[in-house]
């Protein structure tokens, strides 16, 4: 895809239902309709709009917004993509972060866990807080066309992947990383001071057998605003939706857990203000969440 034709009407629905096509072949034609639906309902403005930023998004390390188009699909084809229709447990602690400088952590499966959570919130009664989601993301949400489509349906910050888990960001060198990491945590601050809440996969990486690895510390200068709460999250099933090196959606079981809010500040005071101690704890706070066999490095650390 190199022109703003090649992302018109039909190139899109197409890679859409290509993408969708697990298991349940039948019901592509009702994806088509669907999405086709979303996509004409909003106008050729917004086509034109969405296929601009397919091309464009991730090229930066900047603040990449949704788009209402891209977000539009991605609601309507919700009920068909998720079944049995997502667990959702502890939704009675959103409501103590309705109005909280908030920064979510969970533990990372899959690239379609920030749409899963995005999707949960707004089923569980907090649309307010989807509405408001803006994720952290690695070079690799930016990859291809499905993952920035996947990426435009929240608020995205484009960030480098940490030097313990990096890959393709190993041709840049360590000032390089350094800069952009800086400027990261630059516009996060930027967005939690307007309101939105940021989601964090902390481990940096998806883990490859489910298991958490361990939060990088480095992700506790996220926290350094003031009057910051953290609301952890716990993801089970989502690795069988989209697994590793998988091309296509599956239809699978998932369950999301949240936890109690922690206020950052008095978490920093109790580990005095070191990083990997902090990180810890709010890694152990999301394997508390999971059942046994996800909790990884920390299942022995109670």
């Amino acid at each position: 895809m190199t022109t703003a034709t090649s992302c018109g009407r039909e190139p899109l629905v197409n890679t859409i239902i290509r993408f969708l096509a697990h298991e349940r072949v039948a019901d592509r034609s009702a994806v088509r309709v669907c999405v086709e639906r979303a996509i004409d309902e909003s106008g050729p403005d917004a086509l034109e709009s969405l296929s601009a930023r397919l091309l464009g998004a991730g090229a930066e390390w900047a603040y990449y917004p949704h788009d209402p188009l891209a977000r539009r699909i991605h609601h309507a084809l919700a009920p068909r993509v998720l079944q049995p229709a997502p667990v959702v447990k502890g939704a009675h602690h959103l409501d103590a972060v309705k109005d909280k400088r908030l920064v979510i952590f969970a533990n990372h499966l899959s690239y379609s866990d920030a749409n899963v959570v995005e999707i949960v919130l707004r089923s569980a009664g907090a649309g307010w807080m989807a509405d408001r989601l803006t994720a952290i993301a690695g070079p690799k949400v930016y990859s291809n066309v499905m993952r920035r489509f996947s990426s435009l349906c929240f608020g995205t910050i484009k960030v480098p992947q940490s030097s313990e888990r990096s890959s393709e960001d190993a041709v840049m060198n360590r000032r390089d990383v350094a800069r952009a990491a800086r400027r990261a945590i630059q516009i996060a601050q930027e967005r939690l001071a307007l309101g939105e809440a940021l989601l964090i996969f902390a481990e940096g990486s998806r883990s490859r057998t489910g298991q958490m690895q361990e939060f990088l510390p480095g992700t506790a200068r996220y926290l350094e605003l003031p009057d910051t709460w953290v609301l952890p999250i716990g993801l089970a099933g989502t690795e069988k939706l989209f697994p590793i090196d998988a091309s296509a959606l599956h239809a699978v079981p998932i369950t999301m857990t949240i936890g109690r809010p922690i206020l950052a500040t008095d978490l920093r005071e109790r580990v005095r203000k070191d990083r990997r101690l902090m990180m810890t704890a709010i890694g152990r706070a999301v394997a508390d969440l999971l059942p046994a066999e996800y909790r990884g490095v920390y299942n022995a650390r109670h």
